[in-house]
């Protein structure tokens, strides 16, 4: 579905309302209906404003109407600031004189329990009956920066000159306006949505607290009528916004945020979102341990990080990478370079670094032989860099350093790491240093470390109209660069696939899988083992020699073919754990141990479940011993397929050690999360062991993700353990055990 075609509402009358009513309004300051009247007047609001009060003829000149069916038809836009006790009348009562939109305060609905929820429905559907569009309920509304139109119960200012903090530094900068200064330099604003009016507010004054320009400020609140995508639609659209900061609870509309995701991509504009709910539990329906492992909130982030969506785990990293993006919207995936005059503070980077898994690549030779050059012959010219003293008498070499460094190929990023100094060490870091970060093509921060310590006015102006990302803290920094260069990456990642699919298309290839990923599944529902492997075998995933057996018998022919020893296994799709059953038994040498094992296995089962009837048994080779993994594959019904891979066996509950993946991963991407499993190293070899062969696992997870593109009926897939073996095995890896999941007709 393009774009144009999604369900997605023009906000065009709700954001630029050309006339507003205020239901609630009061003469009492401290009311909310007066908190909206206060900011719609200090803003300088220039189109109508009607008031509904019952108390009041007149509030601050303004004449008032004593009820809602006194008002003119059409307004623009309403505010409810009333009892949630009268909000479904007044829905009714604006929606008889065709009000466009309304704003509804009021708590009590759909976030308060069954009962909440009625009333919310209530609500809309007294909305949709008449065509009112609600904005909330339970939010604090909006302010179009952009155009000075606040409507919310907050109180504002107009945004010109910020007076917060700048992130535990000084205050305001000598009256600069520094948002006005900084939106010259890049050319955009930021625009918030949030469905939780507190962090709406929130990430409001922190970028007002930076000085950072700010276009919309939106809070959905319950989303009974505007939503999340619907803002972000009007904000990726909106010329004047560069940068979008999400925080949701819930994504309503999986589909269209996917599709709006990859609009702002295309046109340059990260959206950067945190998105709570990792610790939520895995849904009870989970078949296999790719079930349990891949909870909603992981299968959402593996689809939005593919759409290069920004997706952090904190507030400070909403802040910090968004007011990066704001100036340095597309960034590569190059490692940090940290450079500092510290060698404490380069010590404390090399840890911070290594713990967070950010990279400082080493250097290439010849930017290395250009800082040796220009640096004295007891600093060590690396990355991290320790310039030593030198800034002291000569402060424009630091800026010299500095864009050496960031021209290093292996360079994305730069972090200057440094203390402020004295009035004249101020003055020549402004005058000499900070032009060098402001003049950096990738992203660039400084960090003046002291925490709250002060700051000389000049500096910080200097600072301000630089458009410079600025910390106090170098953590702070530092992870906000993590997110910013796994950024970089998903960007190139989602380029690359554009550029394949294009050409492809341009091709004339229709795009059908190979034949073998097409071959449809032997039955629906959970499927045995013996019928998850023949599939498996279809679609190129190796597994052992071996056949089902309806007789022991027969079972003895199978084992005489394929050799001993041998493992036997109950089969029926009833029976996904064979395990605890007692339905698995290994390491059969001989025939008298598999007529004997024949007999246990058949007892073990009936008593663990008596009315059980199974397919037969399955007859194996035993595998030799190798690394275990585990490969899996999950659908959800919003978010789509997606792929995990990690360690497996016994050990994937014990470390969880795992990667979710999206299903259409390139090989060489597949094989580079590889190496970002905590069990890398093992997988590489150690101590002397030989590695396993990479590309053929990774070859095993691009069949999975095909077959899960391809195949819709496929709901979980689980391969546990797949046995990889070292470089150059005939046989790469192989498939001992699998669960396939298929929806029911």
């Amino acid at each position: 579905m393009s774009l144009h075609q999604l369900p997605l509402r023009d906000l065009t009358h709700i954001l630029k309302p050309r006339s507003i009513a205020i239901v609630g309004a009061s003469a009492d300051p401290r009311s909310f209906g007066g908190f909206v009247l206060a900011n719609l007047v200090q803003f300088g609001y220039s189109g109508v404003i009607h008031l509904v009060s019952r108390g009041s003829a007149e509030i601050n000149g303004l004449p008032c109407v004593s009820s809602i069916d006194q008002l003119p038809r059409a307004i623009d836009l309403a505010v409810l600031a009333i009892p949630e006790a009268g909000v479904l009348d007044a829905v009714r009562a604006l929606g008889a004189l065709n009000t466009a939109a309304a704003v509804l305060f009021a708590s009590g609905y759909a976030e308060a329990g069954e009962a909440g929820v009625a009333k919310q429905q209530a609500l809309q559907a007294a909305a949709s009956a008449c065509g009112l569009v609600l904005i909330g309920p339970n939010c604090m509304g909006f302010t179009n920066f952009a155009e000075q139109i606040p409507v919310t119960f907050e109180p504002l200012k107009p945004y010109g000159a910020p007076s917060a903090k700048l992130l535990g530094g000084p205050g305001p900068a000598s009256g600069v306006n520094a948002s006005a200064k900084i939106s010259a330099k890049v050319n955009a604003k930021i625009s918030v949505v949030a469905q939780s009016g507190f962090m709406a507010a929130t990430l409001r004054d922190a970028f007002i607290g930076r000085g950072l320009p700010l276009a919309t400020v939106f809070s959905t609140g319950n989303e009974a009528g505007v939503g999340l995508e619907d803002v972000l639609a009007h904000c990726i659209a909106d010329p004047a916004t560069g940068v979008v900061a999400v925080y949701a609870e819930q994504i309503r509309r999986p589909a269209v945020f996917l599709q709006l995701a990859e609009q702002a991509r295309k046109k340059g504009k990260p959206i950067v979102m945190l998105m709570p709910g990792k610790s939520e539990r895995a849904r009870a329906a989970a078949q296999s341990h790719t079930g349990a492992l891949a909870g909603d909130h992981a299968m959402a982030a593996v689809q939005l990080q593919r759409a290069a969506v920004v997706l952090v785990d904190s507030l400070d990293e909403l802040f910090d990478a968004t007011a990066i993006l704001l100036v340095h919207p597309q960034p590569s995936g190059g490692g940090t370079a940290f450079v500092t005059g510290s060698g404490a503070m380069k010590n404390l980077a090399l840890d911070f670094a290594d713990a967070i898994t950010l990279p400082l690549p080493a250097l290439s030779a010849a930017t290395t032989d250009a800082l040796v050059a220009k640096l004295p012959a007891y600093a060590v010219a690396e990355n991290p860099l320790d310039y030593t003293t030198i800034g002291v008498r000569q402060p424009g070499l630091i800026g010299e350093l500095l864009t050496l460094m960031v021209a290093d190929p292996a360079i994305g990023s730069l972090v200057l790491c440094i203390p402020a100094g004295p009035a004249m060490a101020q003055r020549d870091k402004a005058d000499h240093i900070l032009p060098a970060v402001a003049a950096s093509a990738k992203p660039a921060l400084l960090v003046i470390t002291g925490d709250d310590g002060p700051m000389e006015p000049f500096f910080v102006d200097a600072i301000r109209a630089s458009g410079v990302p600025f910390f106090r803290s170098a953590d702070r920094a530092l992870r906000a660069l993590r997110q910013v260069a796994a950024y970089g990456q998903n960007l190139a990642r989602a380029q690359r696939a554009q550029r394949t699919q294009g050409a492809s298309a341009a091709a004339g290839a229709a795009a059908p899988l190979p034949a073998p990923l097409r071959t449809p599944l032997p039955a629906s529902g959970l499927l045995a083992e013996y019928q998850g492997k023949a599939w498996l075998k279809t679609i190129g995933i190796a597994t052992p020699q071996g056949a089902l057996a309806h007789s022991v018998d027969e079972a003895a022919a199978i084992a005489s073919r394929i050799g001993y020893p041998v493992v036997i296994k109950a089969q029926a799709s009833d029976l996904p754990h064979k395990s605890e059953a007692g339905g698995v038994i290994v390491g059969l040498q001989s025939e008298a141990e598999l007529r004997s094992a024949w007999t246990r296995l058949y007892a073990n089962v009936a008593a663990y479940k008596p009315a059980l009837r199974l397919d037969g048994v399955l007859v194996e080779a035993m595998g030799n011993k190798g690394l275990e993994l585990v490969i899996g594959a999950k659908r959800d019904a919003d978010w789509g397929a997606v792929v995990l891979v990690g360690l497996g066996g016994i050990w994937i509950e014990a470390l969880k050690d795992v990667r979710l993946l999206p299903p259409d991963l390139a090989e060489d991407d597949v094989v580079a999360e590889l190496g970002r499993l905590k069990a890398a190293a093992v997988l590489c070899g150690t101590r002397g062991a030989k590695g396993v062969d990479l590309q053929a696992i990774a070859q095993v997870v691009r069949r999975v993700g095909q077959q899960m593109q391809a195949n819709p009926d496929i709901l979980e897939i689980d391969i546990n353990p797949l046995v990889a073996y070292p470089l150059g095995s005939a046989v790469p890896v192989l498939a001992l055990d699998a669960l396939v999941l298929a929806r029911t007709t």
